[in-house]
């Protein structure tokens, strides 16, 4: 069980604070008058821990290590087991719910009752759960846990309350679905082989009842062995024995004939006339070799025997059976119609499949119309009604993982134009080729919430494209796709380029991204240290990509030498104006141990056409310094009302005006502080020129030593995309100041910034850094959560700090502005904020020509841990909103009569408060703790401590409930949420037991009490903190089970009837039940009761559909407590007729009797 806790609003550990640090308490007196109270600003704040509440709302994606498949062809509902005990069930678009056994045990397989609402999961752990669909969020009604054996199949026939059970000793048990329990009726597999056989016949792999009579089972052994158990004589009717093992049967619908699949690639067929031999035995995909032998081929893993009225041949579907001689072959599924053979390749190993047949029962012609393929990392539908057997287009987002995901964002109410958009441009990029019918799986209604607005998903991958999702109404629809990769040459054959030696591959990961809604701007953050800009037009059009490079690069000392100092410094000083990038040097002369003013990628330089969607206008890459590579990038944000883009590593920081294609800034970290530098460092001086006798393959030298300095601080370039922090190794990319031979040195040449890994990590498959080997749950703890110094005390160690997150706003650069300007605050690994005033023309034609000044005043601020968010509140604490630029189309016809100007909108906190007075407050969190601080005094108003036992991963101020707070999710699992401005804690839920790296770089909060991240390397798992969305989360999700007829079974015929047996009624209760069966020894399996009855559908059921669901409830118990009351009358009838009779008697015997003869 999860830990739960929510913590009062009354107990905070928050207190305000004078700017000279003593605690307040109470009343403002003592307080300077300079600094005013939080009582001063009396903020009424309305979010209570009552509003918040953890639920898990939907998956989405494909599931990850599927391993079982099955289908109710009534419901027409799909389930997928998985080997981490989950099960994914799927109906018509919007109909996708996730159950999780709590065991986590693999799904072995998996039975629908069908047509009524339940599943049975048979498990690795050798149990059997039934699952109760008649609910929005499906539960376990009952359990059995087998004790002594291993199950192996499992089979249910239709309309059957029986379930039969093989298991790994070659037994048969049956149970009864209604309560669970075992029947005493078991098949041996001693009984039901010859005593003369010797040898066991292996574990059940097959069982079937007879489609011509249910009272005959099949039971197919692994050695090639097959029973027909006659289930009321208790005896073998017959048995085969085959040389090669058993993989799968199927019938024929008239049960005359079955047909098996074997490990050397063939299909047998077998008559039950002649048992004796096969009548048919295939091989596929054999070929006769000169001997006349057929060559060996793989095994057959299963096999689908359909028939079909409109044609007098059958189906015959199977997987496998390709021959060995050709190595690194595709998986393939084969469909034999007469003599037509088809076979289909497949991307992925296929797990299972099955066909899809109009009719449920066995002993009907079966009418396949469709193949579900459940393959290792995809999920495929064939259409069997047309000859060339199409594919349906899939509606479910199975394809989340088509390249390994990087970087998740996760924007709720966008603008409400943005998804046509992006859809109707999305749309003309779409494959076909798909088949025209209806997508099968269409069980389950859903219906849009009354409660939507729209969100948007948006994934970065591993080779650099970028996925915009639909996320509206807990759904899941890809709208666009982007691919960064085009904006760069093609590397060429044999040479990966200058990046190869950052990344051997996927050299256009996506690490971050940046979106504005409004203006439609879009920003990408690429693993080669190279940032890209786009911009939305619904026109096509000719450009040139403006490229800017960038030398973010510098090198630290221990002795302070003359000839250093008199050096000229590599950075810019602080007068705004944009250094001059010295021109790239061909590769051809650089040797690559002295590589200068090279970018890892080369982007191309000629006219590109480019489709309407997002186009490319401006890459900015940073450049390679004196061989060493650059360091990637930590920290980005764009604002299109000042048409600025800012960027950070864990060099210095750089500002781009992207509307004039000019660099404003481009300084070293400490060169920002000027002489406001908090901490005394050891002195910069520029990089030499010196020559480098070893390149980046070192990296893999000391890999067990990497490893464990890279656990210390798992935030460093892994987690929030910094490249150091108080914890980690200084970062010099020159000289190394570690003293121990040339490990050392190979050791501190990386430098928390550079990438610890050869290849462009993604978050779906980033783990704990440590040797498997040496690797326990112990140690993975203490190298995620284990306790960081502060910056303080470990600045002796530190002396390059990276920026760690940046934003621009309207705010307060310095104590005396009186007028809020755009400033772009910095937030650093050391705890340190900065805020650096920018100066922009405020006239349009200005702003293209006149020089953006960007100057640091020195104005500095402190916290605890690297800095990870910024948000900023009026004084009546309202949410202040980064201006924006208003969308326009660049590309469209000119029109002469709407001029195309840019439309700013501007939140300004002195225009958005009148009665609040001057100022705002600003709020910063880091990884240890938060603070509010009110500009432009930029006194510290409230100061909380987030976390002492482990440190922050994700912050942001967030929407919810009207209202605003801070939402931290923490290393060690823990979500928690703090009001603002007073950062009073209001939930905290140790959700994760353990947080893991994918986790950890994926996770992010939205507006609305909403929140996501990668739960598998396939999957997205959305969450809400929301008490009021955890209510109305009934509402939301879709019925799975819908009251549909059971198709009545097919008139057989008179003659088909007389001659073709099944004349037997079979009542399978006389055989199995208690009475003739006798009770199942307690010590074989043991009975669990599940928490999915009916109680458990009262507390699941929410809404009007649950109101109607409990009134169901309600009239199936009042139905039923009236049949007991019908009853219990009828008894108290008789019994009030029998005292009358032997009171009469009584009264007769007793009529002439005295008193005293009594």
């Amino acid at each position: 069980m999860k830990k739960f806790r929510k913590v009062l609003d009354g107990l905070t550990t928050s207190s305000p604070i004078n700017p000279g640090g003593s605690p307040v308490y109470g009343s403002a007196a003592g307080t300077p008058s300079a600094a005013p109270t939080p009582r001063e600003l009396d903020i009424q704040e309305t979010l209570m821990s009552e509003h918040f509440q953890i639920c898990k709302t939907v998956r989405h994606g494909f599931p990850c290590q599927p391993t079982a498949l099955a289908f109710d062809p009534v419901q027409k509902i799909l389930a997928i087991g998985s080997r981490s005990g989950g099960v994914r069930l799927l109906g018509r678009p919007g109909v996708d719910c996730h159950c999780q056994h709590e065991s986590g045990a693999a799904v072995l397989q998996l039975q629908f009752l069908i047509n009524e609402g339940a599943l049975v999961t048979a498990c690795a752990d050798d149990t059997l759960h039934l699952w109760n669909l008649r609910q929005r969020r499906p539960a376990i009604l009952h359990s059995l846990k087998f004790n002594r054996e291993r199950i192996t199949f499992c089979h249910l026939p239709f309309q059957s309350k029986w379930l039969y059970v093989g298991t790994e000793r070659g037994n048969t048990h049956i149970v009864n679905i209604e309560s669970f329990v075992l029947s005493g009726y078991v098949i041996m597999w001693n009984k039901a082989i010859e005593l003369s056989t010797k040898t066991h016949p292996g574990p059940v792999v097959h069982l079937s009842d007879s489609p011509k009579d249910e009272g005959k089972l099949l039971i197919g052994f692994e050695s090639g062995t097959i029973v027909m158990w006659d289930l009321r004589s208790k005896r073998t009717e017959f048995r085969i024995y085959y040389d090669e093992a058993i993989h799968s049967v199927s019938w024929h619908h008239e049960g005359r004939q079955f047909m098996c699949s074997h490990s050397d690639g063939s299909l047998s067929m077998w008559h039950l006339r002649n048992t004796a031999k096969p009548f048919q035995v295939t091989f596929p995909h054999g070929k006769s070799q000169r001997d006349g032998r057929k060559e060996s081929c793989k095994p057959i893993l299963k096999v689908e025997y359909k028939t079909s009225r409109n044609s007098s041949e059958a189906f015959v579907v199977f997987s496998g059976g390709l021959s060995y001689d050709k190595a690194g072959r595709r998986p393939t599924l084969t469909i034999m119609h007469g003599k037509a053979i088809t076979v289909l390749e497949m991307d992925y190993p296929i797990v299972d499949f099955m066909v899809l047949c109009e009719t449920p029962y066995s002993n009907e012609v079966q009418e396949p119309y469709a193949v579900v393929v459940l393959l290792e990392k995809d999920f495929v539908v064939v259409d069997l009604t047309q000859s060339n057997f199409p594919i349906f287009e899939n509606p479910y987002p199975m394809d989340i993982h088509e390249s390994p995901v990087t970087c998740t964002a996760y924007f709720a109410d966008c603008p409400p134009d943005i998804i046509p958009v992006l859809y109707s441009i999305g749309a003309k990029h779409k494959k076909t080729g798909y088949s025209h019918k209806e997508w099968p799986v269409s069980g389950g209604t859903w219906t849009v919430g009354s409660q939507t607005y729209p969100e948007i998903i948006i994934t970065g991958h591993a080779d650099g494209s970028i996925k915009f999702w639909d996320a509206t109404a807990i759904t899941l629809q890809m709208l666009y796709k982007l691919k960064t990769s085009k904006v760069f040459e093609k590397p060429k054959s044999g040479e990966m380029g200058r990046s190869a030696e950052l990344v051997e591959e996927d050299p256009f990961a996506v690490q971050m991204i940046s979106w504005c809604p409004q203006s439609r701007i879009f920003c990408v953050v690429g693993i080669s240290a190279h940032v890209i800009l786009y911009r939305f037009s619904k026109h096509d059009a000719n450009t040139i990509i403006t490229s800017l490079e960038v030398r973010l690069q510098c090198d630290m000392e221990d002795v302070i030498s003359p000839s250093d100092t008199e050096n000229t410094p590599c950075f810019s000083d602080p007068s705004g104006h944009s250094p001059q990038p010295q021109p790239p040097s061909p590769r051809s002369n650089t040797p690559d141990s002295v590589r200068d003013s090279i970018p890892c990628l080369k982007v191309k330089d000629r006219m590109i056409r480019m489709p309407p969607g997002y186009q490319a206008e401006l890459v900015v890459q940073l450049l390679w310094v004196d061989g060493e590579p650059p360091q990637q990038i930590t920290s980005l944000d764009l604002n299109s009302a000042y048409g600025l883009l800012a960027f950070g590593n864990c060099n210095g920081l750089a500002v781009v005006d992207y509307l004039q294609k000019t660099i404003l800034l481009c300084m070293s970290t400490v060169e920002l502080y000027g002489s406001a530098d908090p901490f005394q460092r050891l002195t910069r001086s520029p990089r030499k020129n010196r020559q480098s006798t070893s390149g980046l393959t070192e990296l893999s030298d000391n890999q067990v030593s990497l490893d464990l300095e890279r656990s210390k601080s798992p935030t460093s370039d892994h987690v929030n995309g910094h490249c150091t922090s108080p914890t980690s190794q200084p970062c010099p990319s020159g000289k190394t100041r570690v003293p121990g031979g040339p490990e050392g040195a190979r050791l501190a040449r990386r430098g928390p910034g550079r990438p610890p890994f050869r290849k462009a990590q993604s978050a779906a498959c980033m783990e704990v850094s440590l040797p498997v080997s040496s690797l326990t749950e112990e140690s993975r703890e203490n190298s995620f959560s284990r306790s960081r110094s502060s910056s303080v005390s470990s600045i002796d160690r530190e002396t390059k700090e990276a920026v760690t997150t940046l934003q621009f706003a309207e705010s307060y650069g310095r104590k005396s502005d009186s007028m809020p300007t755009p400033c772009l605050w910095v937030g650093t690994s050391l705890g340190l904020v900065l805020i650096i005033p920018v100066s922009i023309p405020m006239d349009e034609e200005e702003r293209q020509e006149e020089p953006v000044t960007v100057a640091p005043t020195g104005t500095v601020l402190m916290l605890k841990g690297s800095v990870l968010r910024f948000g900023f509140l009026d004084c009546g604490g309202a949410l202040i909103q980064n201006p924006y630029e208003v969308w326009r189309d660049l590309h469209a016809p000119e029109d002469p009569d709407r001029p195309r100007k840019r439309k700013l909108v501007n939140f300004s906190p002195s225009s958005s408060q009148e009665a609040c007075g001057d100022g705002h407050l600003a709020v910063v969190c880091s990884e240890r703790q938060a603070k509010v601080f009110l500009m432009p005094s930029q006194a510290c108003l409230y100061v909380h401590n987030i976390t002492d036992s482990s440190f922050v991963l994700r912050a942001d101020v967030v929407s919810v409930c009207n209202s605003v707070c801070l939402a931290c999710f923490c290393a060690n699992g823990h979500i928690m949420t703090l009001s603002l401005p007073s950062l009073r804690p209001l939930l905290d839920i140790s959700y994760l037991p353990l947080t893991d790296m994918r986790i950890a770089r994926t996770f992010c909060f939205t507006n609305g009490g909403q929140a996501l991240y990668l739960c598998s390397p396939t999957e997205i798992q959305r969450i809400t903190y929301s008490q009021e969305m955890c209510d109305n989360l009934q509402e939301m999700l879709g019925e799975l089970f819908t009251p549909i007829e059971t198709p009545e079974a097919q008139n057989r015929g008179f003659l088909k009837g007389f001659f073709g047996g099944n004349a037997q009624t079979f009542d399978r209760e006389e055989l199995f039940g208690e009475a003739a069966a006798g009770k199942a020894s307690r010590s074989l399996a043991q009975h669990i009761p599940g928490q999915g009855g009916m109680e458990g559908m009262k507390a699941a059921a929410g809404g009007v559909v649950g109101d109607l669901a409990r009134a169901r409830i309600a009239l199936d118990e009042r139905g039923q407590r009236l049949g007991e009351l019908e009853e219990r009358t009828a008894h108290m009838m008789t019994s009030a007729e029998t005292f009358s009779k032997h009171a009469h008697e009584l009264m007769l015997k007793c009529k002439d009797k005295k008193w005293y003869q009594f």
